[in-house]
C-alpha cells in the first residue's frame, strides 16, 4: 500500500508539547469563543462559581482587615472579652473563605470534566467523518496528542488555572483598594515595588517563554526519536546499530538538557526575585509606616494591617503571571483541537442506498424490511437495481496531489463473478485503483460505475457495505477472536463466525488457542503470527459475505504451506463474487479472468495468464524471474 502511505512535513514535534511550555495561539478570539461555547453549557454552575469567588475574596481580604479593630480596640485597651469575640469572628470569616474556596473548586472540577468530555466526544466523532487523505497526511502521534496533551492542558486550566487567575485579579483589586483606604501615602511605596515586580516579570518572562519554546521543540524531537527507536528495535539489532542509536539519543538528550536548564533557570529565578522585592517592599513600608505613625499619628492597627497586605499584594501578581502563560498554552491546545474539528468532513452526496430485497414468484424484486433474499440499489425515484457486482472504469485520471497524476486513463471492467488481478512494481497504482472503487478518494476525471450506477451517486456507507476488503496490513482490535471476525458483520451469529473461519481455514488454529474463539487478544494481535492475523482478516471479510471482494496482497505474509491450505477456502470465498486482487505472488493470480499489468499508473498489458506469457512482455519477465515484483 505504498501509494497511500504518505505523510506531511510534520517533524517529531508533532508528538505534543510539554506542560509549562508556551505557544501563542494563532486566532485567540475565535478559539476562546468556541471554548466558551462548551464551557457556557454549565453557565448556572459558573454563576455559582463567580459568587463563591467574590465571597471568598471578601472573606480573605476582610479577614486580614479585622486585625485593625482586634489590635486597636481589643489588645491595646486590654479588652479580653471583646478579643475573644473578635477571634471567633475572624475564625468564622476564614472558615467561610475556606468553604467558598472548596465549593468553587469542586464545581470547577465538574465543569472542566464535563467540558473536556464534550470536546473529546465531538473530536472523536468528527475524526470518524474525516476523509482518509487527512490521516495519510497527519502522523498518528500528532493526532493522539490532541486527545492527550492538548485536552489535558484545557482540563488543567479549567480545573485550577481559570479560577486561580480570577481569584488573583479579585484579590489584587481588593487588597489595593483597602491599602489605598488605609494610607494613600504608604501606597506610593507599594506602587514603586509593584512597578519593579512588573518590570521583572516582563523581562524574565520574555526570556523564559523563548527558552520554554526551545524546550518544547527539543522535547518533541527526543520523544519522536524514542518512538522511532522503540519501533525499530529489531532493525537496530539486526544491523548492530545500538551504539549509533545511543549516540543519536545522547545528542538529542543533551540539546533538551540545555534548553530545559535555561527554561527552568529563568522560570525558577522569577519567584526568588519577586520574593526579594517583596521583602524590600516590606522593609520600606515598615520604615515609612513608623515615620507616618510618629508624624501624623497613623494607628498601630492600621499599620500592622497594611504590612499584612504588603505581603499579600505580591502573591496575586506572581500567580496571575504564571496562569496567563498556562491560559495561553491551553488556548493554543484548544486551537489545535478545534482545527481538527473544523476540518472539512468527508463529502458524501450519494443518494443511492443499499436495501434488502425479496424475490417474488414472477422473478421481480421488492424492498424487504426483514429477512431478505438479496440486495439491491435503491435510487432516489424508488426504483431498484439488483446488486450484481459489475464494476467498470472509463478513462479514469487521478492524483493525490493536484497537478500530479498517479493514474493515467485507466479503463477496465469486471463483470459479476470475475476475478481481476493487478500486478506491477511498488507505486504503479495498484492499491490506488481499489481505493477509488470504495471512494476513499475521488477521481479527477473519468467515470467509475457499479452495476451501471456512477459510484459518486451511491452513498459511501452503502457502497462500502457492499465491498469486502482484506488489506496487506492486518489490524486487529482489542477483544476476542470472535469479536474481531464479527467486525465484518456485527450481528453475525456464532455459527456464522465459525463458518467464516472454516472458509478461511482459520478454524483449526483458533480451536488450538487457550480459549478458542473466546481467546482475548490485545496489542493488535501481537501474540499471533502474521499469517494467523491475516487468516482472521480473511475470515472477517468472509463473514460480511460481500458481492465484491478486494484482496490487497492478502496472502503476502502467509507462508507457501499455509497459502496452499487456504487456497481452496479462498476459492470458495471468491466464488460468484467480483474479486479484485493485488498480487504479491504471481502464483495467486494464475486463475484470474484478467490480469492487469501496471507501470507508472498505466495499464501496459492485459489478458489472462496464458495470453500474457505468450506476449513475452513485462508479465513474462516477472513470471520467469527476469524482472522483480516489489
Amino acid at each position: 500500500m505504498a501509494e497511500t502511505r504518505r505523510r506531511g512535513p510534520h517533524g517529531p514535534g508533532g508528538h505534543g508539547s510539554p506542560r509549562g511550555g508556551y505557544q501563542k495561539p494563532k486566532n485567540m478570539g475565535k478559539t476562546v469563543g468556541t471554548l466558551l461555547g462548551y464551557v457556557g453549557k454549565s453557565r448556572w454552575l459558573l454563576a455559582v462559581v463567580a459568587v463563591c469567588l467574590v465571597l471568598n475574596t471578601v472573606c480573605s481580604v476582610g479577614g486580614s482587615y479585622l486585625l485593625r479593630p482586634l489590635i486597636d480596640e481589643c489588645i491595646v485597651p486590654g479588652d479580653y472579652a471583646r478579643l475573644a469575640r473578635m477571634l471567633v469572628l475572624m475564625a468564622c470569616v476564614y472558615l467561610c473563605a475556606a468553604l467558598f474556596s472548596y465549593t468553587y473548586s469542586r464545581i470547577m472540577v465538574h465543569v472542566s470534566q464535563k467540558t473536556t468530555h464534550a470536546i473529546r466526544q465531538d473530536l472523536f466523532a468528527r475524526m470518524q467523518g474525516l476523509p482518509l487523505s487527512y490521516f495519510d497526511t497527519h502522523t498518528h502521534g500528532e493526532l493522539m496528542s490532541r486527545y492527550t496533551n492538548d485536552i489535558e492542558t484545557i482540563t488543567e486550566i479549567l480545573n485550577n488555572g481559570l479560577v486561580s487567575l480570577c481569584s488573583g485579579v479579585l484579590t489584587f483589586v481588593g487588597v489595593v483598594a483597602v491599602m489605598l483606604y488605609l494610607s494613600p501615602l504608604l501606597f506610593l511605596v507599594t506602587v514603586f515595588s509593584l512597578g519593579l515586580m512588573l518590570l521583572v516579570i516582563m523581562t524574565v518572562g520574555k526570556r523564559s517563554r523563548r527558552y520554554f519554546m526551545a524546550q518544547q521543540r527539543d522535547l518533541g524531537i527526543i520523544n519522536g526519536y524514542i518512538e522511532e527507536m522503540v519501533e525499530g528495535q529489531k532493525v537496530i539489532k539486526v544491523f548492530n546499530h545500538e551504539q549509533a542509536a545511543k549516540e543519536g539519543f545522547a545528542q538529542r538528550n543533551e540539546a533538551y538538557r540545555q534548553s530545559a536548564t535555561n527554561a527552568q533557570s529563568f522560570a525558577g529565578a522569577m519567584m526568588p526575585a519577586m520574593g526579594n522585592i517583596s521583602h524590600i517592599n516590606y522593609a520600606l513600608t515598615c520604615c515609612m509606616g513608623a515615620l507616618l505613625s510618629i508624624a501624623i499619628g497613623l494607628d498601630l492597627g492600621a499599620l500592622l494591617v497594611y504590612l499584612q497586605y504588603t505581603r499579600q499584594v505580591s502573591q496575586p501578581i506572581g500567580q496571575m503571571s504564571q496562569q496567563v502563560n498556562n491560559l495561553l498554552a491551553a488556548i493554543a491546545g484548544a486551537e489545535r483541537v478545534f482545527e481538527v474539528m473544523e476540518t472539512t468532513p468527508e463529502v458524501d452526496e450519494g443518494k443511492v442506498t443499499l436495501v434488502h430485497t425479496s424475490r417474488a414468484a414472477d422473478g421481480s424484486i421488492t424492498e424487504a424490511a426483514g429477512r431478505s433474499d438479496g440486495w439491491a440499489w435503491k435510487k432516489p425515484d424508488g426504483s431498484l437495481v439488483p446488486l450484481r457486482g459489475d464494476v467498470r472504469f472509463q478513462d479514469v485520471q487521478f492524483g493525490y496531489v493536484p497537478g500530479k497524476a498517479i493514474l493515467h486513463g485507466i479503463s477496465l471492467y469486471a463483470k459479476p463473478g470475475q476475478k481481476i488481478a493487478f500486478v506491477g512494481s511498488t507505486g504503479a497504482g495498484k492499491t490506488t485503483i481499489t481505493n477509488l472503487i470504495n471512494r476513499f478518494y475521488e477521481i479527477d476525471s473519468g467515470l467509475i460505475t457499479y452495476d451501471g450506477i456512477d459510484v459518486r451517486e451511491i452513498s459511501k456507507e452503502s457502497l462500502r457495505r457492499s465491498l469486502g476488503i482484506v488489506l496487506q496490513d492486518t489490524h486487529l482490535f482489542t477483544g476476542t477472536i470472535a469479536d474481531n471476525i464479527r467486525y465484518g458483520k456485527l450481528d453475525a451469529t456464532d455459527e456464522e463466525v465459525r463458518s467464516a473461519a472454516r472458509l478461511a481455514n482459520a478454524d483449526t488454529f483458533i480451536r488450538h488457542l487457550p480459549d478458542g474463539y473466546d481467546t482475548w487478544i490485545t496489542d493488535d494481535g501481537g501474540s499471533l503470527s502474521q499469517g494467523e492475523r491475516q487468516l482472521l482478516a480473511i475470515a472477517r471479510a468472509a463473514v460480511a459475505d460481500p458481492p465484491v471482494l478486494i484482496l490487497d496482497e492478502a496472502t503476502s505474509s502467509i507462508d507457501t504451506r499455509t497459502e496452499k491450505l487456504i487456497e481452496r477456502g479462498m476459492d470458495q470465498l471468491m466464488a460468484d463474487r467480483t474479486v479484485f486482487v493485488i498480487a504479491h505472488r504471481l502464483s495467486t493470480v494464475r486463475n484470474a479472468k484478467a490480469i492487469m499489468v501496471l507501470e507508472q499508473g498505466e495499464i501496459i498489458e492485459r489478458g489472462d495468464h496464458d495470453d500474457l506469457l505468450s506476449q513475452g512482455g513485462k508479465y513474462y519477465q516477472l513470471y520467469t524471474g527476469q524482472a522483480e515484483l516489489s
